[in-house]
């Protein structure tokens, strides 16, 4: 399968998305991601983390540590109430983006 580029911000709202449903530790919020784009979509740490840190300085999420599945030290992210409204712009963003190429790809 070709490798697909994300388009800037994209990987914020996916990591958003997927942290409304409850608190996870980064390389779940990966596997995630992955499992539910059906292997399509696989985050990198080299991409993830950072983006997990930027959200974090932009209130969007908070982190706590805690014990993985396997019990393991790991740092825990949810969504805060500025994440979530930072996810409602961003999908509205995404809507009018997806309408607009769908557009071009038809008339052009």
């Amino acid at each position: 399968m070709p490798k697909i580029e994300l388009l800037k911000g994209t990987l914020d709202m996916l990591i958003l998305r997927t942290l409304t449903g409850g608190s996870m530790h980064g390389y779940a919020v990966a596997l995630r991601i992955r499992e539910v784009t059906e292997d399509t979509l696989q985050i990198e740490e080299g991409s993830l983390y950072p983006a997990l840190h930027r959200m974090e300085r932009r209130g969007w999420v908070r982190s706590r540590w805690g014990a993985s599945e396997k019990n393991r030290r790991a740092k825990y992210y949810s969504l805060t109430k500025s994440g979530r409204l930072a996810l409602q712009k961003e999908k509205k963003g995404w809507a009018l983006l997806c309408e607009a190429i769908g557009q071009v790809l038809e008339k052009a």
